[in-house]
């Protein structure tokens, strides 16, 4: 990486060592951190020769330049070490977010407090905004106290990190996870099959072909009671073979 100086020429980023240092003195200090005093770059970098470090410089805006003896490479890979170790303990925050509205029914509500209880104990931080239309705006206080009500149904996996404001046609709250909260780790949302407590169970939802295939139900019975057009009816009535991770699991709960 380089920088442009005021003349226009490109001024390097990177650290200068040992030869790389074009000033006529610097201000030394010994490897152990002792302060040597102002010598002359050649005397800086025969006490680097002798030691059998490197001369870096670690303050380049200094009048004069500070430099320091050091193994430089030892230097370089500890500093890449820390930073990996600082990146590796950085927990990555995702905010969440849910929408409700001023004059949301009791199942709506359960849907939308179940979904942020589930961000809550993913560790993740969760957007409230309630959204107001018309002549709900000349009613704030029912948001107020949906986000109050809100706050206090999910209190013990969160606290209210940003308290509840207008922000034009909407009043948004932030709520955050406590820091004692475990973060659970989010389940697979492979094609792997539900886990099957009984080989009844199973012997209902799978059938096996003549020639040994595993066959199961695109989807459940109640998905497809759901309203959709008769295309995709047909399609979700169809049968899929059993994915080859659960073949051995399913075969063992079948006695074959």
């Amino acid at each position: 990486m380089t920088l442009t100086s005021d003349r226009g020429g490109p001024i390097s980023s990177e650290t200068r060592i040992n030869d790389r240092i074009r000033v006529p003195e610097v201000r030394l200090v010994g490897p152990n951190g002792e302060q040597v005093g102002i010598v002359r770059i050649e005397d800086a970098l025969r006490l680097a020769q002798e030691a059998d470090l490197d001369l870096v410089e670690v303050a380049p805006q200094a009048r004069p330049p500070v430099c320091k003896l050091m193994d430089y490479g030892k230097f370089k890979y500890e500093s890449a070490q820390k930073a990996r170790e600082s990146r590796r303990n950085q927990q990555l925050t995702v905010i969440k977010e849910q929408k409700l509205r001023p004059k949301i029914d009791t199942h709506d509500y359960e849907t939308k407090k179940r979904n942020v209880v589930r961000f809550l104990e993913h560790g993740n931080k969760v957007k409230v905004t309630i959204m107001f239309r018309g002549r709900e705006q000349s009613r704030p206080e029912l948001g107020f106290r949906l986000l109050q009500r809100l706050a206090d149904d999910v209190a013990e996996l969160g606290f209210v990190e940003a308290s509840p404001k207008q922000d034009g046609r909407n009043m948004i709250m932030v709520l955050a996870p406590h820091k004692v909260q475990k973060v659970r780790p989010i389940k697979d949302q492979g094609t792997h099959m539900p886990k099957q407590k009984t080989h009844s169970g199973i012997a209902k939802r799978i059938k096996v072909t003549a020639r040994g295939k595993l066959l199961r139900q695109q989807t459940g019975l109640r998905h497809r009671l759901e309203k959709k057009s008769s295309e995709v009816t047909r399609r979700l009535s169809g049968t899929t073979e059993v994915a080859k991770a659960d073949r051995r699991r399913v075969r063992k709960l079948l006695g074959r």
